[in-house]
C-alpha cells in the first residue's frame, strides 16, 4: 500500500492506496491469494511441493499469467524518464500519479515501449545534473547482473550483462559518481535450488569474499569492470558516492550490515554501521573507516547530492530494525583521522543553495499512544526541530522507502495547480 501527505498552504490532504498491480487486480477479483511471493510463500520443502503445484495448477488453468507480473510495487519509488514510479525489484515499475484532490492513481504497469521485459532494481540512481537514471537487474541465472541508463524523455538504453559477476548475488541497491557505477557483490546470493533446501530463494555464504565492482557508467560493454575485494564489508544499501584525486579515487558512503546472515529472518539482530570506503582505481588498495557506530539504516540526503561529494546524511536510529527511536544527522566530512563519532544532531522520539537548508519527513507510529504522524523536520537545526506535525486518522504501519517529491515536479508532469509538499512511502502490504 502506498501512503501520501501533502501539505499545502496550511492544511494536509493524506490519502492510502493500493498500487494496483497485475497480482493485485487478481487477487481482489479472486477474493484470495492467488500468485505466490518468492521471499515468503515458499519457506520449506513441503511449502514448496504443495503450493509449487497449485501455483503450475493455476497457471494452466488461466486463474493467473505471470507474463503480466508477480511483484507487489511496494518497495521504493522514483521520479524519472517523464513518470512517478512505483518499484519492486521482482517485477517492471508501475507508474503513478497523485490527483489534484490527492488521490493516488495507478496508470500501469511500464516497459519502456518493450525494451524492458523483466524486473529492474527498486533502486534507481537519477543523476540530478543530468536527470539520466541508472539501473540494473540481478537474476539467478546468468547474466546474474545487467546494468543499463535510462534517458530523461523515457527512453532506455541497451543491456549490459556483466559476466564477471560469477555468482548470482543478491544485489539490492548501488552506487554512481559522475563516471562511474558501483556494484556491491555480498555474501547473500540468489539460489532457486535454496527453495529445496532451506525455503528460502536467498541464502548466506560465509566462504565468499564481498567486493565492490567499478564499471565507468557510459561503458558499452563490461570490458572496464574492476573488482575489488572488501573483506567483511556487505552493502544491502548505498547512501552516496563520488570521486576524488581526479577520479582517481571513489568514496562510497554506506551502511556495512553485520551479522548478515540474518539478513531474512531475524532482522532485530542485524545491526548496521555507516562507513566511508575509498577504492584507489589506480593501485587496486581499498580502505574503510567506520563513521558511527549507531545503529542505522535506510539513510537519506539531499537529492541534488547524488553521485557528488556531499557533507550531511539523515538516518533513523534501530530499535532494533524495523522499529526506529528517532532520527541522526551526521556530517561525513568529519576526516577519518579524527576518529570521532560523526552524529552533530539527534532527535529522540518520545534544494537551496545550502545542502541541508531544507526539512527532513518521515511518518512515525508511536507505538505508546497507538498514534501514527507526519513529521516535518528542519534539517539545519541542532536539533531536528519539528516544525510541523500531521496527525494522521490511522495508523501508518512500518514499511520501506519513502521519497519526496516537490509540487513543481508534480505540474510538470501532469498539470497539477498549486504548491506544496508532498510525500510518499510504502508500508509492507
Amino acid at each position: 500500500m502506498l501512503h501520501s501527505t501533502k501539505i499545502s498552504q496550511g492544511k494536509a490532504i493524506f490519502c492510502s492506496r493500493y498500487v494496483k498491480t497485475y497480482k493485485y487486480l487478481v487477487e481482489k477479483e479472486a477474493g484470495f491469494s492467488i500468485i505466490p511471493n518468492l521471499f515468503s510463500d515458499f519457506n520449506s520443502f513441503i511449502a514448496l511441493v504443495c503450493r509449487g503445484a497449485v501455483s503450475v495448477t493455476r497457471r494452466k488453468i488461466g486463474q493467473f499469467d505471470p507474463s503480466n507480473g508477480i511483484g507487489l510495487a511496494n518497495t521504493s519509488l522514483a521520479l524519472f524518464g517523464g513518470n512517478l514510479f512505483a518499484l519492486c525489484e521482482s517485477d517492471l515499475p508501475y507508474a503513478i500519479k497523485l490527483a489534484p484532490n490527492g488521490d493516488i492513481i495507478t496508470i500501469g504497469r511500464h516497459n519502456f515501449e518493450g525494451n524492458l521485459p523483466i524486473n529492474m532494481t527498486a533502486h534507481p540512481k537519477i543523476d540530478p545534473d543530468t536527470g539520466e537514471a541508472f539501473a540494473f537487474r540481478y537474476c539467478p541465472i546468468p547474466p546474474f547482473l545487467t546494468y543499463f541508463r535510462i534517458h530523461p524523455n523515457g527512453t532506455k538504453s541497451r543491456d549490459i550483462p556483466i559476466f564477471s559477476m560469477t555468482r548470482p548475488s543478491f544485489i539490492h541497491d548501488f552506487a554512481i559518481t559522475k563516471n562511474y557505477i558501483i556494484f556491491p557483490d555480498t555474501q547473500l546470493e540468489t539460489n532457486p535450488f535454496g527453495l529445496i533446501t532451506s525455503g528460502a530463494p536467498v541464502g548466506y555464504n560465509s566462504r565468499k569474499v564481498p567486493r565492490l565492482g567499478v564499471l565507468p557508467r557510459y561503458a558499452t560493454d563490461e570490458s572496464k569492470m574492476k573488482w575489488f575485494e572488501v573483506p567483511g564489508f556487505n552493502m544491502i544499501h548505498a547512501i552516496n558516492a563520488w570521486e576524488v584525486d581526479d577520479g582517481d579515487t571513489i568514496v562510497v558512503i554506506a551502511p556495512n550490515t553485520m551479522s548478515i546472515e540474518h539478513f531474512l529472518e531475524r532482522l532485530d539482530l542485524i545491526r548496521p554501521r555507516i562507513e566511508k570506503v575509498k577504492v584507489d582505481l589506480k593501485k587496486g588498495m581499498v580502505s574503510r573507516y567506520t563513521m558511527s557506530s549507531w545503529n542505522l539504516e535506510l539513510a537519506s540526503i539531499n537529492q541534488a547530492c547524488v553521485g557528488k561529494k556531499n557533507k550531511y546524511i539523515y538516518a533513523p536510529i534501530g530499535n532494533p530494525l524495523p522499529k526506529a527511536k528517532g532520527v541522526v544527522k551526521l556530517d561525513v566530512s568529519i576526516s577519518e583521522i579524527d576518529q570521532r563519532d560523526c552524529i552533530v544532531a539527534t532527535r529522540i522520539f518520545g534544494p537551496n543553495s545550502n545542502e541541508d537548508n531544507g526539512y527532513v519527513v518521515c511518518y512515525m507510529h508511536n507505538e505508546s499512544t497507538r498514534e501514527s504522524s507526519f513529521i516535518v523536520m528542519d534539517a539545519k537545526s541542532h536539533d531536528l526541530e519539528i516544525v510541523a506535525a500531521v496527525k494522521l486518522p490511522r495508523r501508518v504501519p512500518y514499511g520501506f522507502h519513502g521519497r519526496f517529491v516537490k509540487e513543481s515536479d508534480l505540474n510538470t508532469l501532469w498539470k497539477v495547480d498549486g504548491s506544496g509538499l508532498l510525500e510518499l512511502g510504502f508500508n509492507l502490504k
